[in-house]
């Protein structure tokens, strides 16, 4: 047998595979919440004959077939708090109460539902042909990854020490490009670094006609988002990347009311974490700073969270698992990707360990289908040929290191 004849055998699963997808579509959890999710995993691994575990919110599945490396794999398994807005007859309907105390609609708005079924396809597959390989797999489906928690939770719940130590570590994610049927690499940083802001402006409220009895935080809090915009112009190297984003200002209720507080949600994004901390310290600067010159007897209050690692691929591995895409699934279907100004948790889990990581996207839109970005309501990559190609990827990367198939 060969690696192609492995993923020939992934037609004994298609149904099977499309119907599970369909099935966790409808059914999305938020993050650090997937409990059924989870159990669903856990049983599916089992009956593979994984050993498997529960750790930190996620499921993580062991399969050791004699003496050579241990690879690890990590799809990620949390929804979003998005209404579903695709018409699809599997449109989620689910409601969840979020972390903070809000009912809010769930749906698989980013394509974790894809990733989760693409992985049970590989470790199926790696199941099914152990004569084809030797080593350990590692089969880990982590939650939280849309709140930046899950990857941090699984680590501090003794990962490390309830598994094999891994070598290397894969992840991929569906996206908007290339065409569905194609996957992306590329070498050194993939995914921004990432970090929200939560700013509380502590003011002094009075009634709209004694405005000089206040201290307007709605003032203060322009202030801070006119100065902000200066950090990436002013401040960071220009041959540097960074983006300060104001996302979210709130304050008042009435017009005629000068509040007594404003909370502004600022994001941030670099591809150099050196980078990330200078914008957040300039942040921090300048909103003591404006809070000061505007009067206010209270200090505000800024709270970090959200916060993403760089995902930054190993030259080698790239290079390796990237030349095994060509070779087994087709030079026509591998493209090069440009560094994209998302965020990910995943690299987490291999810088803990100080093992190199691969993480590649595979796209998810045909050619006759109307494109919807990754967190939009419309959000629907086509079930195949995207299905089958993460099925592919993940079987193709992770049998690079532990396969002792020819080329045939």
């Amino acid at each position: 047998m060969s690696i192609h004849q492995v993923l020939q055998s992934l037609d004994q699963i298609q149904e099977w595979q499309e119907e599970t997808y369909q099935y966790l579509h409808s059914h999305p959890e938020l993050s650090m919440q997937e409990t059924q999710t989870t159990q669903f995993i856990f049983d599916i691994l089992q009956g593979y004959g994984y050993q498997t575990q529960l750790i930190g919110g996620g499921v993580v599945g062991v399969l050791e077939n004699g003496k050579g490396p241990t690879i690890l794999f990590r799809a990620d398994i949390d929804g979003l708090p998005i209404k579903e807005e695709t018409g699809l007859d599997y449109a989620s309907q689910v409601v969840m109460e979020d972390r903070d105390g809000h009912t809010v609609p769930v749906m698989h708005a980013c394509g974790h539902d894809m990733h989760i079924v693409a992985g049970l396809g590989a470790a199926w597959a790696l199941a099914r042909h152990t004569d084809q390989w030797q080593g350990t797999y590692i089969a880990l489906f982590q939650p939280g990854e849309e709140i930046a928690a899950g990857a941090k939770a699984m680590i501090e719940d003794g990962l490390f020490e309830k598994i094999p130590r891994p070598e290397l570590a894969l992840a991929q994610h569906v996206l908007t490009e290339p065409k569905a049927g194609k996957i992306g690499t590329l070498s050194g940083p993939f995914l921004s670094s990432a970090a929200s802001l939560k700013i509380t402006i502590y003011g002094q409220g009075a009634h709209g006609s004694m405005p000089h009895l206040s201290i307007d935080p709605l003032v203060i809090g322009s202030s801070i988002v006119m100065k902000l915009q200066t950090i990436v112009s002013r401040e960071v190297d220009p041959f540097q990347f960074a983006v300060v984003s104001v996302g979210s200002f709130q304050s008042g209720l009435k017009a005629n009311i000068i509040p007594d507080s404003a909370v502004l949600q600022v994001n941030i994004r670099a591809y150099n974490e050196a980078v990330q901390q200078q914008v957040l310290d300039s942040i921090k600067r300048i909103v003591h700073a404006e809070c000061q010159a505007g009067g206010c007897t209270k200090t505000p209050k800024i709270d970090v969270f959200d916060r993403y690692p760089l995902t930054d691929n190993d030259p080698q591995i790239t290079a390796e698992v990237t030349e095994a895409f060509e070779t087994y699934l087709g030079k026509d279907r591998v493209v090069a990707y440009q560094p994209m100004t998302a965020s990910e948790d995943f690299s987490y889990i291999p810088r803990a360990l100080n093992i190199p990581y691969l993480y590649w996207g595979f796209g998810g839109f045909t050619e006759d289908q109307e494109i919807y970005a990754n967190h939009n309501p419309k959000f629907a990559p086509a079930i195949q040929p995207t299905l089958r190609t993460g099925t592919e990827a993940a079987i193709v990367a992770v049998l690079r290191y532990l396969g002792k198939c020819d080329e045939s």
